[in-house]
C-alpha cells in the first residue's frame, strides 16, 4: 500500500496530462484531416500563410489555388481549417 501512495502522484500527472494536452491534440489532428479529405473544387479558403483563393485543382498531397495573381500550388495541409470555416460563415 504504501508503494502505491508513492506513485500516486505519477499516475495522477499522467492521466492530467494525457485528458488535457495529448488527447484534445488528437482530436484536433483527425479533425484537420477531415478537412483536408473533405475539400472540393470549387471551394473557398484560407491558408494558414493568409492567402485567400478558390481551389481549382485538387491532387493527392497538393492543392491548386485559383487567385487574383494566378495560380498557386500549395500542400494539402497548408490550408487552415479555423480560417476557412470563418470565412464561409461570412
Amino acid at each position: 500500500m504504501e508503494q502505491l501512495s508513492q506513485f500516486l502522484p505519477f499516475i495522477l500527472m499522467f492521466f492530467v496530462i494525457y485528458f488535457f494536452m495529448i488527447r484534445p491534440q488528437q482530436k484536433r489532428q483527425k479533425q484537420e484531416k477531415e478537412f483536408e479529405n473533405s475539400l472540393k473544387v470549387g471551394d473557398r479558403v484560407i491558408t494558414k500563410s493568409g492567402l485567400h483563393g478558390r481551389v481549382s485543382e485538387l491532387g493527392e498531397t497538393h492543392v491548386i489555388l485559383e487567385t487574383m495573381a494566378g495560380k498557386l500550388m500549395f500542400e494539402r495541409s497548408a490550408i487552415s481549417m479555423e480560417m476557412s470555416a470563418k470565412l464561409k460563415s461570412a
